[in-house]
């Protein structure tokens, strides 16, 4: 395949970073994840490379870092794959990273056109997902609406304090067993005891502290209960990304995460940010919520997991 052979790999220097920011911008929208990435690459000790073609222009890049692997190919225009060549072709030092130790990959995440190209190169060498997850991706730019009557009356959506900590680090153990964890490592925590629910419990304080330090959230109370939570989990160069959007059960269907989302933002647009997210395709209900308040669906992201052995 001739196009294959006009396209080569090689690790990020120092004169590819504005093609590379500049790519990352113009898909911004799409790989809110793989720009918080890049962005942080040097304290997380991630590494990218750049894919380019004979005209010099550049296509595609990958960064890896916390265990990730995040493809980002240019969305069109000068630079894009040619049409007779994969949007990825097999990146030359892709069975390297899957050797011992920090190297591993845990994830791999993107556009779903992107991570569906390179899970194919994957293949090729033999690493073959546990699990792949297809979700919406989703987008505002503007003020929300239709959410300042939502949710029963009493509701209070604020600020969390460090006295919720206790209770935020359970709505996140929650959160992740529902939302996070791949279906093995779900079932796990869903069969845990004492010590081991103990240490699960001790981790999602510590994330959550994490959290409240690094970035932006909300938290919903009713009746002096703390019910749900929302957060940011990115930020890239003009935008960020919304998650860790959680209502206890036995609240939902009143209208609270609407109320929530909506206030979240809110607040968010009015510091100048577009906001995106994703979310599962086999969760209509949250679809609904973010489609109520004036979110548009851009596109389809996806995550495989992958584990040892």
């Amino acid at each position: 395949m001739p196009g294959a052979r006009r396209q080569r790999w090689r690790k990020m220097k120092a004169g590819d970073i504005p093609a590379a920011e500049a790519l990352l911008k113009s898909a911004e929208r799409f790989c809110m994840n793989a720009c918080a990435r890049y962005i942080s690459r040097k304290a997380q000790k991630g590494e990218v490379w750049t894919l380019r073609g004979e005209s010099s222009e550049m296509s595609a890049l990958l960064v890896h870092a916390r265990k990730g692997l995040l493809p980002v190919s240019r969305l069109d225009g000068p630079g894009a794959p040619h049409s007779d060549a994969p949007r990825f072709p097999a990146p030359h030092f892709l069975r390297g990273l899957f050797g011992a130790g920090a190297r591993d990959i845990y994830s791999l995440q993107g556009r779903e056109e992107d991570a569906l190209a390179m899970e194919a190169q994957m293949e090729k060498i033999g690493m073959l997902a546990a699990e792949k997850i297809d979700f919406d991706l989703m987008c505002i730019d503007r003020q929300p609406g239709g959410f300042r009557a939502a949710g029963p009356a009493g509701l209070a959506i604020r600020k969390p304090r460090l006295a919720d900590m206790d209770r935020l680090a359970e709505l996140r153990a929650a959160y992740e067993k529902e939302e996070v964890l791949s279906a093995d490592r779900a079932l796990c925590a869903g069969n845990e005891r004492g010590a081991d629910r103990e240490r699960r419990l001790a981790a999602s304080r510590m994330r959550m502290e994490q959290i409240f330090a690094s970035e932006q959230m909300l938290v919903a109370e009713l009746g002096g209960q703390l019910i749900g939570k929302i957060n940011t989990n990115a930020a890239a160069f003009t935008r960020c990304q919304v998650g860790g959007v959680y209502v206890h059960p036995d609240f939902r269907g009143m209208g609270i995460a609407r109320r929530m989302a909506g206030e979240f933002v809110a607040g968010l647009v009015a510091q100048g940010l577009g906001i995106s997210l994703f979310v599962k395709k086999s969760n209509p209900a949250a679809r609904r919520v973010y489609r109520n308040i004036g979110f548009e669906t851009v596109g389809s992201y996806r995550i495989n997991y992958y584990r040892k052995g």
